[in-house]
């Protein structure tokens, strides 16, 4: 947040979003990180900001889940189920904080994600390649277009979701192949969409053209020569349609 990096995630986005809110979660002083979001909003890189506390019980209580049922996957896991929990917009396009498009990323990304939805039901996210690994997207793959691979799998880092598909008590299926999740996550919510868009064969779109950079980064790390703190928070971009 004390850096150009939000600015720069959506701008690599090249897409005019009807709403940009960063979700706060996990952080240790609220009041701080809460002013540097106002001075976000001021500067009109975000429209708003969520403090996911404050609405972390009435999702829980939405999706017909608890802090038991989530485990450890609670901590992982809140941000994501609030955030869908109170988007009203048709599709809802999600960064983690460590996760941002490439630099070379094709203009017509996110255009060409809402055009796989509308065209398949059955896909049910559509993300940007991995950290430029295209072969073990096409590997993971059961099919695949001029425009994506498709196959099974989902992740938190980045996705792009029709807003209403996710809005169903959805979490609450098991899939043993699911299991491949790292169990510091406990019952994670990427975990719980994976295990639900398999029992019913439901596929998502990789591009095949661009790709998302994931940095796993601890607390103070160097950052393209900017020393950051790191608070946890979530980019969500709403597209109405």
């Amino acid at each position: 947040m004390n850096t150009t990096r939000l600015q720069e995630t959506i701008n690599l986005c090249h897409y005019n979003f009807d709403d940009k809110v960063l979700y706060i979660n996990n952080v240790n002083n609220r009041l701080l990180v809460e002013n540097t979001a106002n001075k976000m909003i001021e500067n009109g890189i975000i429209d708003k900001y969520i403090t996911v506390d404050e609405f972390s019980e009435s999702a829980l209580d939405y999706f017909n889940l608890s802090k038991n049922i989530l485990g450890k996957g609670y901590y992982y896991s809140i941000a994501e189920l609030v955030s869908i929990y109170l988007t009203e917009t048709t599709y809802l396009l999600h960064f983690s904080s460590d996760t941002m498009p490439a630099l070379e990323v094709q203009k017509n990304w996110l255009s060409s994600g809402i055009e796989v939805l509308n065209a398949n039901k059955d896909v049910k996210v559509f993300n940007l390649a991995w950290n430029h690994d295209y072969k073990a997207a096409k590997e993971e793959s059961e099919y695949e277009d001029s425009t994506c691979y498709y196959g099974y799998g989902f992740s938190d880092q980045m996705y792009l979701i029709r807003t209403a598909d996710f809005k169903q008590r959805i979490y609450e299926y098991y899939d043993k192949a699911s299991e491949r999740y790292p169990r510091h996550g406990g019952e994670s919510f990427e975990k719980k969409v994976d295990s639900w868009m398999r029992q019913h064969n439901f596929l998502r779109a990789t591009f095949k053209h661009s790709s998302y950079i994931h940095n796993n980064f601890s607390k103070f790390k160097l950052i393209n020569n900017i020393a950051v703190r790191v608070n946890k928070p979530n980019l969500f971009l709403s597209i109405k349609k």
